[in-house]
């Protein structure tokens, strides 16, 4: 995670047009973590996610970012303020990375929605990506909603190192469309996106590559140890 500024891969090639690095990351735990929430629901964090978000902001300032970019959405606007204070740099907006539109599945709990979202993935991972529960946003209108706000970002800060927080539904559609050698099959064995899961992204030729893939970093993950409640089913990507 910590090579030089400057070190690429044998894959990766510079470019000075855009943000050399990018970490793509998850929001921190809402106020309701066991409900759907989407575009629909601008919900606030809870007590708990203000704590993932202070523990992140420390780690993040150790990496050096020269911008922190989220969604205008609340809990994506609040995970980022306290790493953008941590690292002295500019907090900025980008309206279009904000979650995926849910419609009718907004604010229901996870037991009533599962069904629904579990045959949307498997329809997605099985091609049908243009698929969508009427009210809800397909693979395919995710991605091109958010790829050119992504893409709005990296040339907003040519050569820069910026981290990006949004939406778990909207990373993952970022990072199966951005990855070489991904696509929308890998839905699931990617992995799953909990909060303040964190990618971290370099140029790879006209793709990007991931020097680490979902990782949620270590003083997150011991103030979730602390403060662990394993009667909640969470809601993640």
């Amino acid at each position: 995670m910590h090579r030089p500024h400057g070190e690429t891969t044998e894959h990766e090639t510079p470019n000075t047009k855009y943000a050399q690095r990018v970490w793509l990351v998850r929001h921190a735990e809402t106020a309701a973590p066991a409900m759907f929430h989407g575009a629909e629901s601008d919900i606030e964090l809870g007590e708990h996610g203000h704590r993932q978000a202070r523990a992140a902001a420390g780690w993040f300032a150790e990496l050096g970012p020269t911008a922190v970019v989220s969604s205008a959405m609340r809990r994506a606007a609040e995970t980022a303020a306290p790493i953008a204070a941590a690292c002295g740099v500019p907090h900025l907006f980008e309206p279009l990375l904000h979650e995926r539109r849910v419609g009718p599945l907004s604010r229901r709990p996870r037991a009533e929605a599962d069904a629904i979202w579990n045959d949307t993935i498997a329809r997605w991972v099985a091609g049908e990506t243009g698929y969508a529960f009427p009210g809800m946003e397909s693979f395919d209108e995710l991605r091109d909603r958010t790829l050119p706000a992504f893409h709005r970002v990296i040339g907003a800060h040519p050569g820069g190192r910026v981290v990006i927080v949004c939406h778990g539904v909207v990373c993952k559609v970022l990072l199966l469309s951005l990855l070489r050698g991904r696509g929308h099959a890998d839905w699931v064995t990617i992995g799953s996106i909990p909060n303040l899961a964190v990618s971290e992204l370099a140029p790879d030729a006209d793709l990007w590559a991931a020097r680490q893939l979902l990782v949620v970093p270590p003083p997150v993950a011991a103030v979730n140890a602390a403060f662990a409640d394993p009667s909640v089913k969470k809601t993640e990507a």
